[in-house]
């Protein structure tokens, strides 16, 4: 029931989430009673200050601050856009080997108002599984790492789905006969990870530099393409 610690300090710590657990309980809960907060207040052993979210179905690196001060620290980062968020996510389809996506995005349920929404991306990898699409004997699939300059709700998820390259795994905004192609194979999750994160450390204000490596289903996806690994920090 422990979440792999990447990085600790008396201030903050960065966990490993895994996908499929919830990170605090919200109207999304439904009946949900497993959550990573109430996890790791149990695993420190004291009060903890999530900093940032990601969604159930996403793995990968989590931050938390253990104080009020550095949580609020923290926060002011990430107004400040000084918390450098970088994904892996793989797609259907081949995009160019970089590119940006500049597409306003609502808040989600109940908050209709859209602000801007950047993300960055770039293409690390390229495959083709023996599944007919299109017209086509085969279908094409690329893994991104992808830069989020804003932080908008399902920001990855809606903007590749805008730009016609589904994140595969999606079941909200992706293409189901994809899904399908990856879950006859063995691959049941969401095919996004929050890899890296970078930050000013609260207290001394020095960068810190933190990666959680892809592991399970998400490895196993990539070795259906034969790709390595992506390399470490």
């Amino acid at each position: 029931m422990r979440l792999p610690v990447l990085y600790e300090d008396p201030w903050l710590a960065v966990v490993a989430k895994p996908a499929g657990l919830m990170v605090h309980d919200s109207a999304l809960a439904a009946d949900e009673t497993d959550f990573a907060a109430d996890r790791l207040r149990e695993q420190f052993g004291r009060p903890i200050h999530l900093v940032h979210r990601l969604d159930r179905a996403t793995s990968g690196c989590l931050l938390l601050a253990f104080d009020r001060d550095s949580a609020s620290a923290l926060g002011k980062a990430v107004m400040a856009r000084q918390l450098d968020k970088y994904y892996l996510a793989i797609c259907r389809g081949w995009p160019e080997e970089a590119f940006t996506i500049d597409h306003p995005l609502d808040g989600g349920p109940g908050k209709p108002q859209k602000k801007p929404a950047v993300t960055r991306f770039r293409r690390l990898a390229t495959g083709e599984l023996d599944e007919p699409s299109a017209g086509f004997a085969t279908s094409r699939y690329a893994l991104l790492e992808c830069e989020l300059a804003t932080g908008r709700f399902r920001q990855i998820r809606r903007h590749l789905k805008h730009a016609s390259h589904h994140l595969i795994g999606d079941t909200s905004h992706g293409d189901g006969r994809h899904n399908r192609a990856f879950r006859t194979r063995g691959v049941h999750r969401m095919l996004l990870h929050a890899w890296r994160l970078g930050f000013p450390h609260p207290r001394t204000g020095e960068p810190l530099k933190v990666e959680a490596p892809p592991e399970g289903e998400f490895l196993k996806a990539m070795a259906l393409f034969g790709w390595p690994p992506p390399p470490s920090l």
